[in-house]
């Protein structure tokens, strides 16, 4: 008893030394807790476990959710200090705020290095940034976690610098990606400086109920000098941008419409050449969720969320998101531009369509999230499909699977614990030892 009394004392020590300089370093105590998955029984490890006021999701599937050293998970989230980003030890269970003043769009954990890259606001504090532009922030995390838990946090000048300032010339959302080598930053911009498309690019019309017509760009950002460079324009929205965390100089990005796009799913350098369609889908296929998940290999869902009698060529979005033609997790080889479809939600289940999808980078490994919440675990040598954790209640977003570095783990967002039925949590999925432990043979069975 003396020992939980005094650590709980330490750890209001700790917190109120962190405040006194602000909110970048503040520290939470554990909130992890096990939960049987009340459909399969596998045990999913809650790294934080609130709802109601407290609120986090965690990063967008395209992106690095560990660390560099593997030990903590970086997420979004809205605390008493507002909405900022969080950091948590997947062993200790200590949660700890890494931004300052928020961010926009996307958190862009490094692949090399314990960094993180943020968008800063508008004028961000202590940028020195004339009125209307942004920052992209580097954020030194192994320096900050190094006081935290020496109880010695400094204020977060010491543990961030400016890599650069995008001019208010370019509307930027935080759409981005970290290139492969931590040194350069991909992202997203609009505006008027889109309007001369690249060569071979044409204005393309508005398409579904939802996006209107218009022009969009690449850009990149050199994190040492602050240089921004010309990638591409092109004649529709620009939605998810990422990297190929594993070669230099590589983009994925897609065509955003808020459903169905012609062509989802696009391809270019850093140099602005090599700009094609990652899988050229024809009018029927449903395309989503892309995210390149090794070196040479990305993985979409092509999706069979509608039913036939309501997918007519006069619909929102025309005849497409059936399965009436194949639908299910599919593998795209960045290099031969081959398809390989690997799983689909079996018949029995009521998930109606694969949704969200990702790929662990070993290959061993694809998993999907489905339109009833649940996450399924594919053996890509097998075949073998097998439900992983069972509905996790409709949050307020959808699961968002994707696999630790050595694909022994998938993490998710989760309303399952929430009383409230919506708020979600950071969650860890194991993949089952015994999928870890097979061996594979081409001899036939007795």
């Amino acid at each position: 008893m003396y020992s939980r009394k005094t650590a709980r004392l330490a750890s209001l020590i700790l917190l109120a030394a962190s405040a006194a300089f602000g909110q970048m370093g503040r520290r939470w105590p554990s909130e992890k807790k096990i939960v049987p998955d009340p459909v399969t029984g596998v045990p999913i490890t809650f790294l934080t476990s609130t709802d109601g006021a407290y609120r986090q999701s965690k990063i967008y599937q395209t992106h690095r959710q560990w660390t560099a050293d593997g030990k903590w998970l970086i997420f979004r989230g809205t605390r008493e200090t507002g909405s900022q980003a969080f950091a948590v030890n997947e062993e200790t269970g200590d949660i700890v705020q890494v931004t300052e003043s928020g961010f926009s769009g996307m958190l862009c954990a490094g692949n090399r290095t314990m960094k993180l890259y943020v968008l800063s606001g508008a004028g961000g504090r202590g940028s020195g940034a004339a009125s209307g532009s942004r920052q992209i922030l580097e954020i030194d995390l192994a320096r900050l976690f190094a006081d935290v838990a020496a109880g010695a946090v400094k204020p977060a000048a010491n543990y961030q610098r400016v890599g650069g300032t995008i001019p208010d010339t370019l509307q930027v959302d935080g759409n981005m990606g970290l290139d492969a080598n931590d040194d350069f930053m991909y992202f997203r911009v609009g505006g008027p400086e889109t309007a001369q498309l690249s060569p071979g690019q044409t204005l393309q019309p508005a398409f579904g109920p939802r996006f209107r017509q218009t022009t969009s760009g690449l850009r990149s950002m050199n994190l040492k000098t602050g240089e921004i460079r010309f990638i591409v324009n092109v004649g529709f929205q620009i939605g998810h941008v990422q990297s190929n965390p594993w070669m230099p100089g590589e983009i994925v990005f897609c065509w955003e419409t808020g459903g169905k796009a012609p062509q989802r799913t696009w391809f270019v350098k850093a140099d602005g050449t090599g700009l094609r369609p990652l899988y050229p889908e024809a009018p029927q296929e449903w395309i989503t969720h892309e995210a390149v998940i090794s070196k040479d290999e990305a993985v979409i869902a092509i999706l069979g969320h509608r039913s036939i009698a309501s997918a007519t060529p006069d619909s929102d979005w025309g005849i497409s998101g059936t399965m009436e033609h194949p639908t299910g997790v599919a593998i795209v080889n960045l290099r031969t531009r081959e398809l390989r479809m690997v799983g689909q939600v079996p018949t029995w289940s009521q998930g109606r369509s694969d949704w969200h999808v990702a790929g662990s980078v070993d290959g061993r490994w694809a998993a999907s999230d489905d339109f009833r919440y649940e996450v399924w675990l594919i053996d890509r040598h097998s075949g073998e499909m097998n439900l992983l954790a069972g509905p996790q209640k409709t949050g307020a977003d959808h699961i968002h699977p994707t696999f630790n570095a050595d694909g022994t783990k998938i993490e998710i967002q989760s309303a399952l614990i929430s009383k409230d039925n919506r708020s979600l949590n950071i969650a860890v999925v194991p993949v089952p030892k015994t999928w870890l432990n097979r061996t594979y043979s081409t001899k036939a069975p007795e």
